[in-house]
């Protein structure tokens, strides 16, 4: 009885030991003005930049997965080649900004504005996105993305 109660105790000693470790948190870049901040080439998943004036910040290359950017400000930005998977786009504001070869499939971006933004290539598959905003996009939508292979006419639903 005692030699199978030893090896019990000796876990539970060793876990209380040592020392706890924090959660590992997603970064909160919230409501901060990072105007040309170099993000490019990093893994950010689920990263917050709610709010956030990102205006010719460059997030090139990036992993922002999962990342929520709502309302945040991304005028003359570099989002080229980015993983915007499951993002939350909501109400950001896209004017001027580089989405070339991005993938943003099940992003949520219905209240965002595009004005003036490079598509080529990009995958909107599964992004719900407003009327006026499609259009917008369709007008200037071609290519196909490097990752997934898709058309971003097709993945816009452009017709």
């Amino acid at each position: 009885m005692r030699l199978r109660l030893l090896p019990a105790l000796m876990v539970l000693w060793v876990t209380l030991a040592l020392p706890m470790q924090p959660a590992l948190a997603a970064m909160d870049y919230a409501k901060q003005v990072l105007i040309g901040a170099d993000f490019s080439n990093r893994e950010m998943q689920g990263v917050t930049f709610n709010l956030t004036n990102l205006r010719e910040a460059d997030l090139s290359g990036s992993d922002l997965q999962g990342a929520s950017l709502y309302g945040a400000k991304l005028q003359d930005a570099n989002l080229s080649d980015t993983n915007l998977r499951d993002a939350t786009l909501d109400s950001a504001v896209f004017d001027g900004t580089n989405l070339t070869n991005a993938v943003l499939e099940d992003a949520f971006a219905f209240n965002t504005r595009f004005i003036n933004v490079s598509v080529e290539g990009a995958d909107f598959t599964n992004v719900p996105l407003r009327a006026d905003a499609l259009k917008v996009l369709c007008a200037n939508a071609e290519g196909v993305n490097p990752v997934t292979g898709r058309d971003t006419r097709e993945t816009l639903g452009c017709s």
